[in-house]
């Protein structure tokens, strides 16, 4: 008991002496913390002025020998371009096809292909009226040839379009040879200038309009009736109004029209040559880049390109020159893939996949949205960019100036013969374009995977070119103009004229594209799918009736029925 009693009052002891320190120190602390205070402040202003003198400290590069600058969480933040291609890219080759030396353009009517001399009904003549820019029209003149044979009637030279957006008053004989025209399908279908009188007296057209994507038994149930009854039958707002599924023969027909009958006027071919010569004397390889970026271009996709609300009023207004154009979301159109490409993300793309910026590239397009502030990041990655306003003078140019359709098919004629075709969109000329370059050898021809190169771009500052142009080359397969990269059937027929192509065991010599060429514009139908109304047996029993080869007649097998709407 002793014992403990000593440590109770050992501790006491303890306790009593702490408590006299606590109280002696916070004596001391009150005199002392004048001085504190002072010694502190001086610290924090050394402090600040330090801050203030010492450079910021950023996530940019500071030297051109760094390649990427990492973040704390271990993601790039830097994104730079480099001056010349990757290795990655430089182990294909850029300028041509390997593949397309086994393939070619045949688009021969078979021995069973009855001939205009007998089947061509003397009382029936057909008329059209196209619609929309020179493209859209080409596709409605090609179309037209067809359904004339369809119908057993002749056909009149078409009528060009002259109150579109583009208001060009060239008739077809302005633009395309129309007596090579004539002549050339003879065979195939009878065709004159104008329309003649009929038994002897003066007939007035009746007009009407067919369904879109009508097929053979389509044209036949609505309009051989009415050519029997009116003998001159006029179908407006002709454009996509023929199905992209039809028998061998006919699609054969098809190209025959478009990739042969269709040659421009000799003062275009002469200019188009002119440009294409000048472009192959500034380098041994050029790009021809169609950039539909033009303010109607823009309107009717209904995307936003980041120009705030002086873009989104500028835009607005051209939308409402189509008055059934209904409002879309420009996120979903992103999303979705059907936003042309901004000059800079081409530019980004074409970097990607390995071409360098000193390669020369014609860009075909009309008045660009934004003009040189929109152009200049394109410039700053490919500083060799021309167009017909550049390597020709005014004088040289003047005959044309005032004829958008004209204008268009030169740079329809410079695209069509360039080594590499680059399209940021994917309307009428990009298609028309796409199709005729794979039918006549199947010269590169790049189409953007929209789909999935709007997220990449949107992250490019996110991680390294590497990681972008790698992921750009691996989206970009199946989007490069090589055979058999679009499944046969898919898409326009116009685009894809898997009918009208041939694989050879060994190379042949390719057919060379002519300088017979086109424009721009942009369809309401870039999105439509084919329909078809009628089905396997009802198109095998009229395909028998007129010896049309029904052999390669695109999923046949298993055919859509989805309804025709007409317009």
């Amino acid at each position: 008991m002793k014992k403990r009693s000593r440590h109770h009052n050992s501790a006491a002891y303890i306790g009593v002496g702490i408590l006299q320190g606590v109280i002696l120190c916070h004596r001391r602390r009150i005199h002392l913390l004048p001085l504190i205070s002072a010694v502190s402040g001086c610290i924090l202003f050394f402090f600040a002025l330090l801050s203030f003198l010492s450079p910021p400290i950023n996530n940019h590069h500071t030297s051109d020998q760094e390649t990427e600058v990492w973040s704390h969480v271990g993601k790039p933040t830097a994104f730079l371009v480099p001056p010349s291609r990757d290795e990655g890219s430089a182990r294909r080759n850029l300028w041509t096809s390997l593949q397309s030396r086994f393939y070619y353009g045949c688009s021969e009517k078979s021995q069973n292909f009855l001939e205009a001399k007998a089947k061509t009904n003397p009382s029936r003549f057909l008329l059209i009226a196209t619609s929309g820019g020179l493209n859209q029209q080409r596709t409605g003149i090609t179309d037209a040839v067809v359904a004339a044979y369809i119908l057993n009637a002749t056909l009149v030279v078409p009528t060009l379009d002259q109150k579109s957006y583009w208001k060009d008053q060239s008739n077809f004989s302005e633009i395309f040879d129309v007596d090579w025209f004539i002549s050339y399908l003879s065979k195939d279908v009878k065709i004159v200038k104008e329309l003649p009188a009929i038994n002897g007296r003066v007939v007035t057209p009746y007009h009407t309009r067919v369904p879109r994507k009508c097929n053979q038994g389509c044209y036949q149930s609505r309009m051989v009736p009415l050519l029997d009854k009116k003998k001159a039958v006029i179908l407006t707002k002709f454009d996509f109004r023929l199905s992209n599924r039809l028998a061998t023969n006919l699609q054969k027909l098809r190209c025959r029209a478009n990739y042969h009958a269709l040659k421009f006027t000799q003062p275009i071919l002469e200019m188009g040559q002119m440009l294409v010569q000048r472009m192959r004397k500034k380098s041994k390889h050029f790009i021809a880049l169609h950039l539909r970026f033009e303010s109607d271009m823009l309107a009717f996709s209904g995307c936003y390109y980041g120009g705030g609300d002086e873009e989104r009023r500028d835009l607005q207004q051209i939308r409402k020159r189509w008055k059934t154009l209904h409002k879309r979301n420009p996120d979903r159109e992103r999303r979705q893939g059907r936003c042309p490409l901004t000059p800079e993300e081409v530019g980004l793309m074409l970097r990607a996949l390995g071409y360098d910026s000193d390669v020369h590239i014609y860009v075909a397009s009309g008045e660009v949205y934004g003009g040189e502030t929109t152009l200049a990041p394109l410039k700053a990655l490919f500083p060799n960019i021309h167009s017909k306003d550049t390597i020709t003078t005014k004088q040289e140019l003047s005959p044309f100036a005032s004829y958008s359709s004209r204008l268009a098919a030169l740079d329809f004629m410079v695209s069509d013969q360039s080594d590499v075709f680059v399209t940021n969109n994917n309307g009428n000329m990009a298609k028309m374009l796409a199709g005729r370059r794979r039918y006549f050898g199947h010269k590169p021809t790049i189409r953007p995977n929209a789909k999935k190169l709007w997220r990449l771009f949107m992250d490019r500052n996110n991680m390294t070119w590497d990681e972008f142009s790698t992921t750009t080359r691996d989206y970009q397969t199946g989007f490069m103009g090589d055979p058999d990269e679009v499944k046969p059937g898919r898409g326009e027929f116009h685009e894809n004229p898997v009918a009208c192509i041939c694989k050879a065991e060994e190379s042949k010599p390719m057919i060379h594209s002519k300088v017979d060429v086109e424009t721009s514009e942009t369809s309401e139908t870039d999105d439509e799918e084919d329909v078809e109304n009628e089905n396997r047996s009802h198109v095998a029993r009229l395909a028998s009736r007129d010896g049309s080869d029904l052999g390669h007649m695109v999923n046949l097998e298993n055919p859509e029925l989805e309804e025709i709407f007409s317009d």
